[in-house]
């Protein structure tokens, strides 16, 4: 995998340089872009890391999340994505403010954080429960200044319908929607499986939640995996944050993703925002996500 990426990182610095045209027209449905026009629709987008990509690092203990903050500037990044599985057990509002402020003293925003939760649930203390969860986790993103917070949908219950369990994530994210827009932080519905396998039903639950300016899609492009490029365009529009990664699905087996395709679909959807890098190739993450920035870098001309 790490000899086609570099194929592919190599291909894209020449075209780069050379200053050819980035966007084809079958992307566009037009004319292709040149690179400073490419420059001037990328750059309210902005590069981020999440800590899940420092996974083994941070649940071992051999890193912390303020170690990560400090790597993340030490790469350049304006962004920092604090996954939710790595901050200390028990933690406290004192915890939070030193993270918001181990950030802002090394110039670098809190992007996001991200949890996990189910809300594929009929109503019930389950249910209650999850939604719980998540408004407490939307008081966290507010002490740390994040401006949003990925969530998940869940699997199908054994015996339960598809029709059911999208209005039951629907019904679930509605619940959270009036605190959020109290604590300022935008809820984003990932595509992470389950009943999030296909855009058609990612797009399913955003119609039966309605259109909030408090609600979108943590669009993940590693994550769909029948038609990766077109479902990541299908879904695109409705993106409040996006997570990129190295891989996509193609024929059952994880393919390295082309990421100048990524790009060109978020400058062809109008995409603004965060998107946050997030590793998860088997190779030694502190060696390759700096080879990884670097084209993302290129790309979107940070």
């Amino acid at each position: 995998m790490i000899e086609d990426k570099a194929k592919l990182i190599s291909r894209r610095s020449v075209l780069a340089g050379s200053g050819a045209l980035l966007v084809s027209p079958a992307v566009m449905g037009g004319s292709p872009l040149s690179e400073s026009e490419i420059r001037q629709k990328t750059k309210h987008m902005h590069l981020s890391l999440a800590a899940y990509s420092v996974r083994k690092a941070l649940t071992s203990g051999e890193k912390t999340l303020f170690d990560f903050i400090d790597w993340c500037a030490e790469l350049g990044l304006p962004g920092t994505e604090l996954t939710s599985y790595y901050f200390e057990e028990g933690f406290d509002s004192a915890y939070l403010r030193r993270l918001r402020n181990r950030a802002f003293r090394n110039g670098v925003t809190i992007s996001g954080t991200a949890i996990r939760n189910n809300f594929c649930l009929p109503p019930g203390a389950e249910k209650d429960r999850q939604v719980a969860q998540v408004k407490e986790w939307l008081d966290y993103a507010a002490d740390l200044f994040a401006p949003h917070i990925r969530i998940f949908a869940g699997k199908v219950p054994d015996g339960a319908d598809k029709e059911s369990a999208i209005r039951w994530t629907a019904d679930g994210i509605k619940a959270v929607l009036n605190h959020a827009a109290k604590r300022g932080v935008v809820v984003g519905l990932e595509n992470h499986g389950g009943i999030t396998d296909l855009a058609v039903d990612v797009l399913a639950i955003c119609k039966q939640v309605g259109k909030h300016p408090w609600f979108g899609i943590n669009l993940d492009t590693g994550n769909y995996r029948e038609n990766p490029y077109e479902e990541i365009r299908q879904t695109a529009p409705l993106a409040v944050n996006v997570q990129v990664k190295v891989a996509v699905w193609k024929d059952g087996k994880h393919t390295p993703a082309d990421l100048e395709r990524f790009r060109d679909i978020l400058v062809e959807t109008g995409y603004r925002g965060w998107v946050a890098l997030e590793y998860e190739a088997p190779e030694d993450p502190f060696k390759e996500i700096p080879k990884v920035l670097a084209e993302l870098n290129k790309l979107f001309g940070s």
